[in-house]
């Protein structure tokens, strides 16, 4: 029964514990909230921004919109009929809701074939090499939270050949991305002091 009563208890603190690593930040609305809960996020997005340029504001700008801080994120189910499973969406996961093709390319460029999209150190260096990229290529600024946003979500050719301007939901969400940027911007200002 001894024996018994320890597994139980192990098992019990094995199943509580294992779950909570992928869960959203408590408070999305505020950087500093973000930043004092989860430490490692900062240092991940310092990284990155020392690395390739990309503000840390930005930064989390895009991967609220991506992921809302959720490691595991996957897009939705599709059916059929309304019943029929279909596969997901598409095959982005992760904090940056990156692609498997654009994953893959990331890997191979930066050498970093361990990287996986559920680790925040490595979704995050994959935004910074992506927008840092978009920047040599297309001239979007790495402040430009909105344009990086539509280049990151469009891919790189759909941006230059401007398939985000028939699509009024999606300027929508980029003006929301820049005012959550700007938003964090400030907040990351103060809570520094």
């Amino acid at each position: 029964m001894n024996r018994f009563l320890k597994l139980a208890i192990v098992g019990l603190v094995a199943s509580c514990g294992g779950g909570g690593s992928y869960k959203a930040p408590r408070n999305l609305e505020n950087a500093c909230a973000i930043a004092a809960e989860r430490p490692t996020y900062m240092r991940a997005m310092k990284a990155t921004e020392r690395r390739w340029g990309v503000p840390v504001n930005v930064q989390m700008a895009v991967i609220h919109q991506e992921s809302k801080f959720i490691g595991d994120a996957r897009t939705p189910h599709r059916y059929a009929l309304g019943i029929i499973p279909m596969g997901r969406q598409s095959s982005a996961y992760g904090y940056s809701q990156a692609l498997d093709g654009t994953w893959d390319d990331y890997r191979q460029e930066t050498g970093n074939r361990r990287a996986q999209r559920d680790d925040i150190a490595d979704a995050t260096d994959f935004m910074g090499w992506y927008m840092n990229d978009s920047t040599r290529i297309l001239g979007i600024s790495k402040q430009d939270a909105a344009s990086q946003y539509l280049a990151y979500h469009e891919g790189r050719s759909g941006f230059a050949n401007g398939s985000h301007r028939s699509k009024g939901w999606l300027m929508d969400v980029a003006g929301k991305v820049s005012a959550r940027s700007e938003l964090y911007r400030l907040q990351l200002a103060s809570c520094r002091r």
